[in-house]
């Protein structure tokens, strides 16, 4: 059974339709790093990511090709409206994975590690963190939700990617008594529930929320998906499914049912531990740590919010769709209330023009619009109900 909510907090029926006002976010079909189609993504050179290695390979080595343009995710998420309130100054953000690279550029004075969580021979620690706290090239390239937040980089996984229980129950834990206000979690385990079920009621306890993937970025070949995966269907946890450029799933992923949160996760651009090039990565772990720095985003915007407060916030304020979208903007300013059915209203909130060398969001758009635009949700009054009940979860492990 997932864990109570605090007084006075009541969980109401998801907005309807109508709610898409308060951000008018649409996925700009807009490549990643070329401007042409998902499909071209590796043909400019952007080597993949991985999580796990081979035992015949090497770490990770320096991409020595970079973006050539804001990636699409930054258009989908409304990035360029939601930096301005709020880039998670004063938040530290763990990152339960392989390790975060201390020396990549675009994190430069920002990651603190523990133990040897400093190397990420993988490299998707490293990817990870940069979709949450990356600083923004010079040349529009991928940058952080939240690039004023501080990286805690906790181990989670062997120095090849393989990942057990123990370890990231040992990682959630350690990262919210280094008082991270936020942990993000690469692993999903089929395995643990009573384990890892305790790690984030510990994390909860602490005032972290836990951010995770709803199901594994991959499975084995004829492998069936398990019905739940840990420590994303722990209560007080948010679990994370991923979309792509064109708003759906990829056809080959894992299809796990009870998401809190749909964000980018396919033909996703990030750092890697060395250097200054990108590399593209697909799964559920990538549209996580995109939730995790929203989450950064909003501590920092509101600092008076608990970790289950935030949680609300970001959930009941996502883009209506099933499973919700994460929409920063909205969960940054939206006034929420306990009215049964009502829909989230927006603050007024000055924002402040982009630098002339940053790239908008709405020329990302407008050079969507040639190749078509993919609205998140068709108008109408169709009540979607959040992706979780608050007791909905098995009884077995």
């Amino acid at each position: 059974m997932r864990a109570m909510p605090p007084a006075g907090f009541r969980r109401r029926p998801r907005a309807t339709a109508v709610a898409a006002a308060l951000s008018l976010t649409v996925i700009p079909t807009v490549l990643v790093a070329a401007g042409t189609t998902p499909a071209a993504a590796d043909s400019v050179g952007l080597p993949v990511v991985r999580s796990v290695l081979a035992e015949d390979d090497t770490c990770v080595e320096a991409s020595e090709v970079k973006a050539r343009s804001e990636p699409w995710t930054m258009g989908a998420l409304g990035a360029a409206r939601a930096r301005p309130l709020s880039q998670g100054a004063g938040q530290t953000v763990a990152v339960v994975d392989t390790g975060v690279g201390e020396s990549a550029p675009a994190l430069a004075g920002r990651v603190t590690a523990i133990g040897d969580a400093g190397k990420d021979c993988v490299g998707h620690g490293t990817f990870a963190a940069g979709l949450i706290a990356a600083t923004p090239g010079a040349a529009g390239g991928p940058a952080g939700l939240a690039p004023e937040a501080r990286i805690l980089a906790v181990r989670g996984a062997d120095e090849r990617g393989g990942s057990t229980v123990a370890q990231v129950a040992a990682g959630i834990r350690t990262a919210a008594d280094e008082g991270a206000s936020v942990i993000y979690v690469a692993a999903a385990l089929a395995a643990g529930k009573a384990e890892l079920t305790k790690a984030v009621a510990y994390a909860s306890e602490k005032d972290a929320l836990v951010v995770a993937p709803l199901a594994p970025d991959a499975l084995p070949r004829d492998a069936k998906p398990a019905a739940w995966y840990w420590p994303a269907a722990a209560p007080g946890a948010i679990g994370v499914t991923d979309y792509g450029p064109d708003g759906q799933r990829p056809a080959n992923a894992p299809v796990v049912g009870g998401a809190d949160l749909a964000a980018p996760g396919d033909a996703v651009v990030s750092i890697g531990p060395e250097g200054s090039g990108h590399f593209i990565g697909y799964g559920a772990s990538f549209a996580a740590a995109h939730v995790a720095g929203a989450a950064a985003q909003v501590r920092a915007r509101h600092p008076e919010l608990s970790a289950a407060d935030t949680e609300r916030r970001l959930t009941e304020a996502a883009y209506p769709a099933s499973p919700p979208r994460l929409d920063p903007y909205a969960a940054l300013t939206a006034v929420l209330t306990d009215e049964k059915g009502a829909v989230p209203r927006t603050e007024r909130a000055e924002v402040p023009p982009p630098p002339a060398a940053e790239p908008r969001t709405r020329a990302l758009i407008a050079a969507g619009v040639g190749g078509g635009v993919v609205l998140l949700v068709a108008a109408g009054a169709v009540v979607i109900p959040r992706g979780r009940a608050r007791n909905w979860r098995p009884a077995g492990s």
